[in-house]
Formats: C-alpha cells, structure tokens, sequence
C-alpha cells in the first residue's frame, strides 16, 4: 500500500514513518521547504514538497495513495502569532482530508492529541467517552486541535474513512525540538529544575505510539478515538526517575500551579511584547498542570494491541539521545 505521512520529520511523525517503512508499505512524505529533515536520513521515501495551508500541494501528494496518516499539526505551548495554531491545526487539516477524500484513499489515520480527551470532574480517569471542558482547553494548541478533531468526527459521520489517535506524552528517541515533554528532560538533565508542581501525566514510548498509528490503519474503527498511552505518574516520580536515571538531584520543592501562575502571566507577556522566544515558564504549560492528566487505556490495548513498553526504558533512550546529540 501508498501511504502519505504528514509530519514525518518531527518526533512522533519520524516514529512513525519508521513503523510504516518496517511495515513494508511504500512511504511519501509531506515535507515543507523550512522543515528540518535530518529525522528522515536513510529512510527510503518519497519527499514532496507542500504544506498544509496549501491545498493544491495537498492534492499533489494524496494523488495515488491508498492511506494517510497525518501527524503534522503546530505543536507549541506559545505562538507570537495564535491564528497560526487554527490555521494549520484545523484549516490545514480540512484541506488535507478533502484533498483525500476526492483522491479517493481508503484509509486515514488523525493524530489528535491527549487535550481532546475529557478528564472526570472528580479527578478519575480520562476515557474516549469524555469531552474536554472549557476550562480544560488551556490554551491555543488545545482549543485548535479540539476544533480540528470536531471537524474530522463530522467528516467521518458523513463517510470520510478516518480512526482518530490521542496521544499522551510520548518519550524517547528524536526528539529534535524538542517538545514540552522533551524539554522537560533536558531541563532536568541541565539542573535547571529546581521546584516541581504536584501534578499527573500519562508517559508512553514513542515507538510504541508509532506502533499504534499502525494498528490504528490496520484495524482501527472508522470515527474512532484511540488513546495512545501507557502508565500514569505524578510529577514528583517522573523526577524520581529522571534522579535515578542521570544523577542529578531531584526538586524536593513543591509548589502549587497557583503560585505559579502570577510568574507564567509575566513571563508570556514577555515572551508577547519584547523578547518574542518561547516562554520559560509557558502559560499554557501551567494552566494545565491544574489537572492530574491520567487516562485510562484499555481500549488501544485491547482494540489496537497497543503495545507498553516500560517507561523507564523510553526515558532511559530519550535521556542517551539528548546527552548524545548535545542538548545536556
């Protein structure tokens, strides 16, 4: 089979161009003329160049395909520009989905992201079934990849063949960026993580996310959610892990989000009016260290036999990775 992959030469995108490849399908890759792409080195892949804001490049690449799988979204906790979340977030996923539609392919695989899933007023477990609050759309990234996967389960109702995957805070390899949950990482591993906020998050080995996006197209149902994930945490035994991984001391300060908050608003304010670089203390990443982000993952397990790989091993490669390649 053909497959399209957007977002190949990012973290999750590279993961799993690399599972598609050992798959045995033949790969085309959406690539943007800015992209860094040292992700894709030694893959045998077909490169076209587009971008999702351009819908006659979007045409271009579906032609001939039987499947796509589109990872690519703009993934940060800070914009100077906002629109551009919702511009490539959900407009450019509009155009690719149409695109495809009309190239008639078969098979797609959206990579959502764990905000759009619902976390239960009483602190449980979010499931597929749970829709996100108001309040619980922290940010831009959030709000614009909720309103994009509105948009996709619409189009799925009206026969677009889509499975729709969450996931949570993946880890390892390649994380060129790196992302939040990368940066985190080097942060630790730099000492610069002095304080920590008493908060949850659900880790998960990227390759195994990779593996999931493959099940996903392999078995997957059509408007679907899958939630991509492993073991939940706390904060605090993330850095325990990180201690017990790198050496470097763990925080034994903990402090509440709220007293955070007032320092996040200044320093994005900042970041908004004179520096214009990300944050160091990133609004978005604050507001939603108010919820314990845990999920539950039963149905990718038992629908898509998602692998779960231990954590400790996915943060463990992430940790060599980064010192490997200079970051820490």
């Amino acid at each position: 089979m053909r497959v399209l992959i957007t977002g190949s030469s990012g973290f999750i995108g590279a993961a799993v161009t690399r599972a598609v490849v050992a798959k045995g399908d033949e790969v085309r890759v959406l690539v943007r003329s800015s992209s860094k792409q040292n992700n894709l080195e030694g893959l045998p892949v077909e490169k076209v160049e587009g971008d999702l804001q351009d819908p006659p490049s979007l045409e271009k690449a579906v032609i001939g395909c039987q499947g796509v799988y589109h990872v690519a979204a703009h993934y940060a906790l800070w914009a100077q520009n906002p629109s551009t979340f919702y511009q490539v977030n959900v407009e450019g996923t509009k155009h690719l989905f149409r695109a495809a539609q009309e190239a008639g392919v078969k098979r797609i695989v959206y990579t959502s992201t764990i905000g759009a899933i619902g976390l239960p007023a009483d602190g449980g477990l979010g499931h597929e079934a749970l829709f996100p609050s108001g309040s619980q759309l922290s940010g831009d990234y959030k709000r614009s990849k909720f309103l994009a996967e509105q948009e996709v389960l619409k189009m799925a109702q009206q026969g677009l063949p889509v499975v729709i995957v969450n996931p949570t805070a993946p880890v390892g390899e390649r994380d060129i960026k790196p992302t939040p949950t990368g940066q985190i990482i080097v942060d630790f591993m730099k000492g610069r993580m002095f304080a920590y906020i008493d908060t949850g998050m659900n880790l998960i080995d990227v390759e195994d996310v990779a593996i999931g996006h493959v099940r996903a197209m392999e078995r997957g149902q059509i408007g679907e959610r899958y939630i991509l994930g492993n073991q939940n945490f706390m904060f605090r035994e993330i850095c325990q892990l990180l201690s017990q991984f790198t050496g470097v001391p763990a925080p034994r300060v903990r402090l509440p989000w709220q007293l955070i908050l007032p320092l996040a608003h200044v320093n994005t304010w900042m970041a908004n009016h004179l520096t214009h670089k990300n944050p160091r203390i990133p609004l978005e990443g604050v507001r939603m260290a108010k919820y314990r982000m845990h999920y539950d993952c039963t149905k990718a397990r038992k629908e898509l036999d998602l692998p779960q790989t231990p954590v400790e091993t996915a943060l463990k490669k992430a940790i060599e990775w980064f010192r490997q390649n200079g970051y820490a």
